[in-house]
């Protein structure tokens, strides 16, 4: 009977009884107890993170600095409150510390009093560091502690970073402040230096004024002794002048003495008598052909009044020199009656001849009406302009004493200023040596304030300036400036993703293990007709195979639809699985068929062997050398490295390596296992009697 059919007999005889049935079932869910549950007990444990309860005691007072509140102990609870990492639970220190160690807390973080003062005094003369304290306990889980550390490492790392970040600014700012205030120093030495340089020009122009002035002070000492001189004459001609002003006030006082009564009595007599004249002149002007006929009747009366006019003005105005107004515009009534008597005695001639110019007659007498009434018009007023005139002669008189005063101090004071003026020439003798002096002084300092511009300059183009785009990010650069970029080729999505390649072929084993238990490793009726040892092995073999490919497929669509592992390449995955479970099967039959019983317990051992070498947890690297040395024998080595790439991504060259090492190790464990069929074909003592029996 061949192969094929001796495995379908075998496994045809677990449809006798509900017994044996119930037993193929246990087969076939046997691994999912060591695949799917193992992976489903902590598919995400680090997802499931916020579930553990973890102590938080924040006892920071806070601190100030440059003005602002500083509450970092605050600001780490409010973002850990937020995080996903770990239940937290807000106590006392004293509660924490119990908690820790009776097992309420699986851990503690401890934000002590001072931690904001000490990260606020990096800015300070005494910077200090802050701690954030962590209490573990071991004893209530190891694994919890591990992840603590990471978990708070990146907490003290954020802090840190953001304390630098903060100390950092400030140095930038101070940068940027010290070279405003540079540029802004360098900016007043230039003005320093254009001032000096216009300094240095005045110096040298108050030198060469000094030198102006020089030889000006000479000249006016030397004006001044003229101006002395002078007004030494001008005070002896002011005081003549002062005399001679009396002496004609004296005199016009006396006229107004005797002048003054008789003009305020005669002032109506002397007004008509010149109206009468402006009249006779209009009436002769008006009627001259009447006046032709009347001239020698008018030349007599004009007589009689030029001769009435000089009469009074003989009595009143004796004294030639008066220069009284009224008396002046009496004798000029005087010379117009005289005038006029003239006139009418050259009309009366001209009349008489019959050739004068008639025209011309009429413009004198017009010359002759306008002056006679100016005095008619004035005559009213006569006494009052001789009380003007005498008041202002009075008043000239008295001018003339100040100026005769005025002139004598004045002749002093030229002559304090000529010896002031000797002073005033010598001492800007001494400015202009002095400017000269300043003037060379001054041109070293201009030379020197251009070199300290320059100087300042040059600083200021060597102190950094950033504003605060680039201030952010130099300042994030030195808080941290190494970063970890890390980019995952293949990124497993969760811890069950990433241990599947191990506890996958762990339950596939167990499932080869469990299933040579209920059927035998030699086909008993193939042993017993005499069959071929090849034919025997596979007769043996293949209904294990069935079965593991009944599990493969139960376990990876629990593992699937179930839990949720995502395979890069899933058929992939289910078909090197297949190939696993038929060289699992292979192994585990060679060993049962050559050792009997003890074979089971070999089985076992080589399951502990292959599990702590193949590098399933830890790199195998990290264990003892011993598992090193054993990790290239044992095909779950190549079985877990080929299931990452299967069920992650990757390169397929560590897949087709495992599958010649699966094919190897198969057709090994076939080879022994007809070598050990082909023994059983011949019985011994110790097969009837054996010493072991399981």
């Amino acid at each position: 009977m061949r192969s094929p059919k001796l495995a379908a007999l075998e496994l045809r005889r677990f449809r006798r009884g509900k017994l044996p049935r119930a037993a193929m079932v246990a087969l076939l869910v046997l691994p999912l107890l060591y695949g799917a549950l193992y992976l489903w007990s902590f598919w995400d444990p680090y997802g499931r993170l916020d579930r553990i309860p973890v102590a938080l005691v924040n006892d920071d007072k806070g601190a100030s600095a440059d003005g602002k509140k500083i509450a970092a102990g605050d600001a780490i609870t409010e973002g850990l409150r937020e995080s996903d990492t770990f239940d937290w639970h807000e106590v006392s220190a004293d509660e924490a510390r119990a908690g820790v160690e009776d097992g309420t807390y699986y851990l503690s973080l401890t934000m002590p009093s001072d931690f904001s003062r000490r990260i606020a005094s990096s800015a300070g003369a005494s910077p200090e560091t802050g701690a954030l304290q962590v209490r573990t306990n071991d004893a209530n889980n190891y694994i919890v502690g591990q992840i603590s550390r990471t978990v708070f490492s990146e907490v003290r790392q954020a802090a840190s970073t953001k304390a630098s970040r903060s100390f950092l600014d400030k140095i930038f700012i101070s940068f940027s402040d010290i070279h405003g205030a540079t540029v802004k120093a360098a900016n007043g030495a230039d003005k320093l230096n254009g001032g000096i340089g216009q300094a240095e020009q005045g110096s040298k122009d108050l030198a060469d004024g000094l030198k102006a002035a020089k030889d000006g002070s000479g000249k006016l000492s030397q004006g001044l002794k003229k101006l002395d001189t002078g007004a030494g004459d001008l005070a002896d001609g002011s005081k003549q002048v002062a005399a001679g002003t009396q002496t004609l006030a004296d005199k016009v006082n006396g006229i107004d003495k005797k002048a003054g009564p008789f003009l305020k009595d005669n002032e109506k007599t002397i007004g008509d008598t010149a109206r009468l004249v402006a009249d006779s002149s209009k009436a002769i002007r008006d009627n001259l052909d009447t006046l032709v006929r009347t001239a020698p009747v008018a030349a007599k009366g004009a007589h009689a009044a030029s001769n009435a006019l000089n009469d009074v003005y003989r009595a009143r105005c004796e004294d030639p020199v008066l220069p009284d107004p009224a008396c002046s515009d009496l004798k000029k009534a005087k010379d117009a009656a005289a005038d006029v008597a003239t006139i009418a005695d050259d009309l009366n001639t001209l009349i008489g001849d019959q050739h004068g110019d008639l025209k011309k007659l009429d413009s004198n007498l017009a010359t002759l009406q306008t002056q006679a009434q100016a005095l008619a018009d004035r005559a009213p007023h006569l006494s009052e302009d001789l009380d003007d005139a005498v008041s202002k002669i009075n008043k000239l008189n008295e001018g003339a004493g100040k100026v005769a005063a005025g002139a004598q101090k004045l002749h002093q004071g030229l002559g304090t200023a000529k010896s002031g003026a000797g002073d005033l020439d010598e001492g800007v003798g001494k400015l202009k040596t002095g400017a000269e002096t300043l003037n060379g002084g001054m041109y070293k300092l201009v030379d020197g304030s251009g070199k300290l511009a320059g100087g300042l300059h040059d600083g200021a183009g060597k102190i950094p300036d950033y504003d605060k785009q680039d201030r952010n990010q130099r300042t994030d650069v030195m808080a941290d400036p190494v970063k970890l970029v890390s980019k995952d080729l293949h990124k497993a999505p969760n811890y069950g993703t990433g241990f599947a390649p191990y506890f996958i072929p762990l339950s596939l084993w167990v499932g080869a293990m469990v299933a040579y238990m209920l059927i035998p490793p030699m086909n008993r009726r193939a042993l017993a007709t005499g069959a071929p040892a090849w034919r025997i092995a596979l007769a043996g073999w293949l209904p294990v195979v069935a079965i593991g490919a009944l599990q493969t497929v139960s376990l990876m669509s629990v593992l699937h639809w179930a839990i949720g592992l995502q395979m890069t390449r899933a058929a992939g995955t289910v078909g090197f699985l297949f190939l696993v479970a038929a060289c699992f099967g292979a192994i585990v039959q060679w060993l049962n068929a050559r050792f009997g019983a003890a074979g089971r317990i070999l089985v076992l051992a080589l399951l502990m062997l292959q599990l702590t070498s193949a590098g399933g947890t830890y790199p195998v690297q990290t264990s003892p050398g011993f598992f090193n040395a054993i990790h290239p024998f044992l095909p779950m080595s190549y079985i877990v490295e080929a299931l990452r790439r299967l069920i992650t991504g990757g390169g397929l060259g560590p897949v087709w390596h495992a599958c010649v090492v699966l094919v190897a190790f198969t057709a090994g464990a076939l080879a022994l296992t007809a070598l050990s069929a082909r023994r059983r074909q011949v019985w011994t003592l110790d097969r009837l009697h054996p010493e072991l029996s399981l």
